[in-house]
């Protein structure tokens, strides 16, 4: 087991579901918390998951960036919508050639906290997760968990497997994570949007959980219309992403438990969307590209429409 030490920024149903998992492996993980400070620092974490319960009565909790240790990987697990805060957040927490490790959703988020902490290596985390926090310092964990890791270099440029990712890698493989590790970030960022950008728009716009979008006959098409554009999107950046992959992400989402996505909650909380990291982001860089994506502009339209209006 490594000696790296763990910051985790944003105990909410992603970072808190691995930061606890890292703990409870043996590693030394620090959360920094908002409003679930007092519940998580009196009487820890609890974690309602499919591959067994589990609590952690004691964790480092911290509702004070300056108050916590300087970490050797930074796990940055906020929603985009709250990267504005980062410069005044990583400072503080990382440690002088340390790790930031985004575990967000979106395209381009890498290049902006590059900008903000020198002499670290930043590094995005892909997370196939299915996860909720229901209850302050109560997380529940549905299905899947899987991370695919690909380090950050300059415009995207593939860097390889680097000895960074692995021993992260190994760190998260002891609290039972699968990982896999990708030589191109680009690409693996591009993927990841095959399943967000239409599920996590379509859920707000249409109401609905993932069940009932692969339930429908005309939903599902439109998913997968949604998936090929993606593609394209994809394509507009050099990176190709074969037509096997926009199946099996159909198989897996119709065989996952019905699920009610990260940005269909914040829409239901009345909380800002994630729209221009996971949807804005990747048009502007297709049309930068001369590459037109229909289908996804209309989802942008809409979906910056619905959360301007839910949020006044």
């Amino acid at each position: 087991m490594s000696s790296l030490k763990y910051a985790i920024l944003g105990t909410g149903a992603l970072g808190g579901f691995y930061g606890a998992k890292l703990q409870k492996a043996g590693h030394e993980v620090h959360f920094l918390l908002n409003s679930d400070y007092e519940k998580v620092s009196q009487d820890g974490l609890l974690i309602q998951s499919k591959d067994g319960d589990f609590t952690l009565p004691q964790v480092n909790a911290y509702n004070d960036v300056k108050k916590m240790p300087a970490c050797d990987v930074v796990v940055v697990a906020l929603k985009t919508t709250n990267n504005h805060l980062l410069p005044q957040l990583l400072p503080p927490v990382v440690k002088d050639h340390g790790t930031v490790l985004l575990l967000q959703n979106g395209l381009g988020i890498e290049t902006e906290v590059s900008q903000i902490v020198n002499n670290v290596t930043v590094i995005g985390g892909l997370c196939f997760l299915c996860s909720n926090k229901i209850l302050p310092g109560h997380i529940h964990h549905l299905d899947y968990g899987q991370i695919t890791l690909g380090e950050y270099a300059a415009n995207y440029q593939p860097a390889g497997i680097t000895d960074k990712m692995r021993k992260i890698a190994e760190d998260f493989e002891t609290a039972g994570i699968e990982i896999e590790l990708t030589e191109d970030l680009l690409l693996g960022r591009w993927k990841k949007l095959v399943w967000n950008i239409p599920y996590n728009g379509l859920s707000v716009i249409l109401d609905a959980t993932t069940d009932e979008l692969m339930a429908n006959l005309y939903t599902r098409t439109l998913v997968r219309e949604l998936m090929l554009e993606v593609k394209l999107g994809a394509k507009s950046t050099g990176r190709e992403i074969p037509d096997s992959f926009i199946q099996t992400m159909l198989e897996y989402t119709v065989k996952m438990k019905p699920y009610r996505t990260s940005m269909k909650i914040d829409f239901d909380e009345s909380r800002p969307l994630e729209v221009e990291a996971i949807v804005g982001n990747p048009l502007r860089i297709a049309a930068a590209n001369d590459f037109s994506l229909p289908l996804i502009r209309g989802l942008y339209q809409q979906l910056k429409f619905l959360d301007e209006r839910n949020r006044n």
